[in-house]
């Protein structure tokens, strides 16, 4: 079993445990951020790689209710964002010292921004400039970030839906069960991918979503990239119709997430289209026909600004068994290190600093 396939099956334990201790003793730092947030005019969310597409289930959340929020990659604060006056920043990062945020938080420094960290390193120079720092308590993966993504992811979440005034006990109780489901589903879905004809070894993939799915969609593509070494791309399906649709092609794969009440129909149609035109189409979502896509992941129930916290796991599946059908190891990396750590290049020979 590879180490990735490890930490996908520990996921739904880890995950659950993160929230019984961010809503048991976690709870009162909880509350104090949500506060901070709430006595604030300028809010950003803001992170770099998997942990800038937890930032994208945030986002979802507070749009939901209206709050304008502004979601900005941190490589982009140096080259492109003003940081507002009376500002406060939500940083998500795994580690947090990668190069990005380490010198974001100089700039937030300068311009009087306050921190809220989300980051399961506690003596990281994210956490020491931080007013308030929120630790999912969870495993770090072995390589490419499985728990760790849906942590923050998680976190996150329970921190928006806390200064929004919407999370309760009921609320956790139900996203708790959701995941106990869906630990139950994980070898189902497991045999589902060990058996589908879905998988093209050389074609690249698309990935499509709308709302909170988008989190898991850009999540998916760099799962693509960083496990299976397979190029793909991600985008809303929405945007899909305006062009993009030009390039299906015989064979080519597509992966649709189905919002939970939002657009389904509509997205529905998309997906029949696709066959229609020769694509390879997966589908994850809730309440689904199996026949609907050539493979389809029916997903446990799950409040549905929510479904972003669950919709990841079959394409976590699905990412490690393409590293087999491509013969790639999905527990190492290339070129990348585990923690950037140098803004130079792409490899260490690059930086100018030896």
């Amino acid at each position: 079993m590879t180490e990735l396939m490890k930490d996908i099956l520990q996921q739904p334990q880890a995950l659950s445990r993160s929230m019984a201790h961010s809503w048991g003793p976690g709870r009162d730092t909880l509350k104090n951020a949500a506060e901070l947030i709430n006595t604030t005019q300028h809010l950003y969310i803001t992170g770099i790689g998997s942990s800038w597409h937890a930032g994208m289930a945030l986002l979802s959340l507070f749009r939901s209710v209206g709050r304008t929020v502004d979601l900005v990659e941190a490589s982009e604060f140096e080259c492109s964002s003003q940081i507002a006056k009376n500002s406060t920043m939500i940083v998500l990062s795994r580690s947090g010292k990668s190069i990005e945020i380490v010198h974001l938080l100089a700039l937030a420094s300068e311009a009087g921004a306050r921190i809220i960290a989300i980051t399961n390193t506690a003596e990281s120079p994210l956490a020491h400039a931080a007013e308030i720092t929120l630790n999912p308590e969870a495993p770090f993966d072995h390589f490419v970030s499985i728990t760790m993504y849906s942590a923050l992811a998680l976190v996150g979440g329970l921190l928006a839906a806390t200064a929004l005034e919407i999370c309760s006990d009921t609320l956790v109780r139900s996203l708790d069960e959701s995941l106990m489901a869906t630990r139950s589903m994980l070898e189902h879905w497991a045999q589902q991918v060990r058996t589908s004809s879905w998988f093209k070894s050389e074609a690249p993939a698309y990935f499509l979503a709308r709302g909170g799915s988008l989190a898991s969609c850009h999540e998916a593509r760099l799962l693509w990239e960083e496990a299976a070494k397979a190029p793909a791309t991600a985008m809303t399906t929405g945007g899909f119709r305006h062009g993009p649709q030009e390039i299906i092609t015989d064979g080519l794969c597509f992966g649709l997430w189905i919002d939970g009440n939002r657009k389904r129909d509509q997205d529905l149609a998309v997906a029949a289209d696709i066959r229609k035109l020769g694509g390879k189409v997966m589908l994850i979502g809730q309440n689904l026909s199996e026949d609907c896509g050539d493979l389809v992941f029916v997903l446990p129930t799950i409040p549905g600004p929510w479904q972003f916290l669950i919709d990841i796991f079959p394409v976590q599946l699905a990412a490690e068994h393409l590293s087999h059908i491509r013969g790639v190891d999905c527990d190492s990396f290339r070129i990348c290190s585990y923690i950037v750590e140098d803004e130079y290049g792409l490899i260490r020979e690059s930086s100018p600093r030896g």
